[in-house]
């Protein structure tokens, strides 16, 4: 097991024990967060001055935050307007126990607040619910505070995203 997955474990299980001592009143609901995609080759290429600031594809949503997820998904209607490089097919495990077989595109720059990631993601087939998982949620260092369910940024680092190697 690599070092990645077992970091993201790690969030996973410090989000789990957040979830069920910090809101002790209620059950923990959906969490979602307003967040901008961006097409990470058209933000290349106009800084090459090869394309225009107007002609970089963006897509601002409102998205799941799913602890259960370890990467960010995005549905094809989406992945239709940003445009984003097909990098290869991956097989993965669905939160019902399925397996599926999906493209994974990047590079895609993923803004929430002060904070951004580069990554790739998963392409769901149609409209499914696109889904924001832990890695991007921990290269960003933001948390969900139980107590209002949204996610925030860390508290302790409120400027920048503070990772360690």
């Amino acid at each position: 097991m690599g070092i990645l997955q077992l970091k993201s474990r790690k969030f996973v299980m410090e989000l789990e024990k957040i979830r069920y001592t910090g809101n002790k009143n209620k059950r923990m609901g959906h969490v979602y967060a307003d967040i901008e995609l961006i097409n990470g080759a058209d933000l290349l290429l106009a800084k090459m001055h090869m394309i225009g600031e107007d002609e970089i594809k963006r897509f601002p949503l409102r998205i799941l935050v799913d602890t259960g997820a370890h990467m960010l998904a995005i549905n094809e209607n989406i992945q239709e307007v940003l445009q984003v490089p097909v990098r290869e097919r991956r097989k993965v495990q669905l939160a019902d126990g399925r397996f599926g077989e999906f493209d994974v595109v990047g590079p895609i720059d993923l803004r929430f607040k002060n904070r951004t990631v580069n990554c790739s993601a998963f392409v769901l087939p149609g409209n499914s619910a696109p889904l924001l998982g832990v890695i991007p949620l921990e290269e960003m260092d933001v948390l969900i505070d139980p107590n209002i369910e949204e996610l925030v940024v860390n508290p302790e680092h409120p400027y920048f995203a503070q990772l360690r190697l």
